[in-house]
């Protein structure tokens, strides 16, 4: 049985022209979109309960997303079927509980049913809407003008860069939400703990660091094979040159013995501030691993080793690794 072969420069042609039609709907509604946003946001903001987001077929899946998006992000949000609102599930209202509408073409029977209701539960009404003279449209208190001037599919009918913007615009309301409330990293974890995701945010350096007990620590009084001998019994490819008081003041990598090894005849006459490098590149403990890798491999001579200190900069609590970083299995 043959087997259907696609032409690689026709779909060249679609994949491109679907990914410009739906890029050009959201560059033109970013001027036109901002204030609405902004008092939809402080409606939200303003009320201390949730936020019930309505709306069927596609666009009923679009804002079940929205409503995933911003109870992660800290705003409490539920989804609403139209249809099933007229069968009882009205009863998840509490008065005062602001409603999105979602509908492109504004004329959504189910929706338009549910608004005498809503305002009986003085719900104020916030409609993302494709047709902004439509009966929805007249009839809500805020309108986001969710309009593309055509769709991205070949027929040109198929809901396609139209929910890509509804999408697109309640991520924007979401991110002037999480702005105003000063919305954190933590905060994030705090309500997305599983997964990858939520695994490499509450991962910290503190977490996979060798701390001091584990790695070679010498002052300017070790002589050369005291150091050889640490790095041997702690091998971690290096060993970190620290004051009394634990301040860092410099590194020493096995690079760096080896380079002595070559140059240097008399072994004993070297001291630790022959063979150190001075003022390393380090990073506070409180930093994202994603930065520590970063730093790490983002330069002209990547280095495999990084002194971690407190967040003063130059009290040193351990030692991190490449090694450590890609043992997480986040990157």
């Amino acid at each position: 049985m043959s087997q259907t072969k696609l032409d690689q420069k026709t779909i060249n042609d679609i994949v491109s022209g679907v990914l410009t039609d739906e890029a050009n709907s959201l560059l033109a509604a970013k001027d036109r979109v901002s204030d609405s946003i902004r008092k939809t946001a402080e409606v939200i903001i303003n009320h201390s309960g949730k936020v019930v987001i309505c709306g069927l077929g596609k666009s009923g899946l679009i804002g079940q997303k929205i409503v995933a998006t911003l109870c992660s992000t800290g705003t409490q949000a539920v989804f609403l079927h139209a249809a099933e609102a007229l069968h009882g599930d009205l009863g998840i209202y509490h008065p005062g509980d602001p409603t999105i509408l979602i509908s492109k073409s504004g004329g959504t029977e189910e929706l338009l049913r549910l608004i005498p209701i809503l305002k009986e539960f003085r719900s104020p009404l916030i409609g993302i809407i494709g047709n902004i003279k439509s009966p929805l449209a007249r009839n809500v208190d805020i309108v986001i003008d969710s309009s593309v001037s055509k769709e991205a599919d070949p027929l040109g009918v198929v809901p396609t860069s139209s929910t890509t913007l509804t999408l697109a615009l309640g991520d924007a309301l979401t991110a002037v939400l999480m702005n105003e409330r000063a919305f954190r990293h933590e905060d994030f974890v705090r309500y997305h703990p599983g997964g990858e995701l939520g695994k490499s945010l509450r991962l910290g350096i503190k977490d996979i660091l060798q701390p001091l007990k584990n790695v070679a620590v010498v002052n300017n009084h070790h002589t050369f094979g005291e150091v050889v001998a640490l790095m041997t019994e702690k091998p971690h490819g290096a060993a970190l040159v620290l004051s009394d008081n634990y301040e860092l003041k410099g590194i020493i990598t096995d690079g760096d013995i080896r380079r002595c090894l070559t140059t240097t005849k008399d072994l004993n006459t070297l001291e630790v501030k022959d063979l150190m490098s001075k003022n390393p590149v380090s990073i506070p403990v409180q930093a994202p691993i994603q930065d520590a890798l970063t730093l790490m491999e983002d330069r002209n001579s990547q280095i495999t080793v990084l002194p971690i200190t407190e967040k003063d900069g130059k009290t040193c609590t351990g030692l991190l690794r490449l090694h450590d970083i890609y043992q997480t299995k986040l990157f």
